[in-house]
């Protein structure tokens, strides 16, 4: 008897713990949850069987959160319309406000194409079904920004260790730069853990944690220093208020990629729609000025740095 007629037989003689994810198919599927497969072993779900697909009328699209939604959606629209034309269809621009409720949309079959922030990506890639295809970059082909400890430029914390005894803003558990990727470094680097050595606080964003900064709310902060630019481009601050204590390596950046329900089809057009998007003197150009254009990624490479920053951390990408 395979194992899904014994699933069956046992719902059908009532037991409840049996039925819950019922009908879950034999296969390969790695650190995926359990509803997804991995026959190819490339680290992310496999499209989902013909039945499952999903063929919105409307597709539906989220960037990862930010401080103000709303100011993303003009960003994004030229984008949109691009996509609408290769995909024909309509596509809804969808502002989410936290990494839980992006996933979880995305997991449930409501959310079709998204960006997920760099630390939230493994977890959307094993319990939401993400595939990731693309991440902005400069002409070159380089990538990716760094983890900045920041402090304001009069505060008398003139190096890491005089975060000992003081307190430390992360973003969010799911962000790399904002909390994951500071926990292990300054952990490894200078034996500090929080909650033993420091104080650790939580702001919820990025633009929270550089704006506390300045406004001195926090004593120092964790942050993706492509972040800090954009939030001084608004004219809140200037560089030289700020003091940066630590520097880390690279890291990917944002992202952007598809459901494993979406219906194959849209799914490619919707990676095309990355690759043939005008770039130059686009709104997205002009919010992203350090980037060119978009480049085509695999989970499995583009995110090997955050999956040992996830395993050292302890970080579990189990569903919730």
């Amino acid at each position: 008897m395979t194992v899904i007629a014994r699933v069956t037989l046992a719902c059908l003689l009532g037991a409840a713990s049996a039925c819950s994810g019922a009908l879950v198919e034999e296969c390969a599927r790695g650190e995926l949850d359990r509803r997804y497969c991995d026959r190819d072993g490339d680290l992310v779900a496999d499209p989902s069987p013909e039945h499952l697909r999903l063929d919105p009328d409307v597709l539906v699209f989220a960037y990862t959160p930010v401080e103000d939604p709303a100011q993303f959606r003009g960003v994004w629209a030229p984008f949109l319309e691009h996509l609408e034309g290769l995909v024909g269809r309509d596509v809804l621009f969808f502002p989410v406000q936290s990494n839980a409720a992006q996933i979880e949309a995305m997991r449930a079959g409501r959310l079709h194409v998204a960006g997920f922030n760099t630390g939230s990506v493994p977890l959307a890639v094993n319990c939401a079904g993400f595939r990731p295809l693309a991440m902005m970059a400069r002409a070159d082909g380089s990538f990716g920004y760094e983890m900045e400890l920041l402090t304001h430029r009069d505060s008398d914390i003139e190096s890491v260790q005089d975060l000992r005894g003081r307190s430390l803003a992360f973003t969010s558990p799911t962000s790399n730069s904002g909390f994951k990727a500071p926990s292990v470094l300054l952990e490894a680097e200078f034996g500090l853990v929080a909650e033993e050595d420091f104080d650790a606080v939580f702001s919820g964003r990025h633009d929270n944690s550089i704006l506390g900064v300045l406004q001195r709310d926090y004593e120092a902060a964790a942050v993706a220093n492509q972040v800090i630019d954009q939030v001084l481009a608004r004219g809140v601050g200037s560089r030289d208020e700020l003091r940066v204590l630590y520097r880390s390596v690279s890291f990917p950046t944002t992202a952007y990629g598809v459901s494993n329900r979406l219906e194959p089809a849209i799914a490619a057009a919707v990676g095309e729609a990355f690759r043939t998007f005008p770039w130059e003197g686009s709104a997205l150009d002009e919010e992203f000025q350090e980037e060119d254009g978009f480049i085509d990624i695999t989970y499995e490479e583009h995110w090997d740095v955050i999956r040992t920053i996830d395993v050292a951390s302890g970080t579990s990408w189990a569903c919730r």
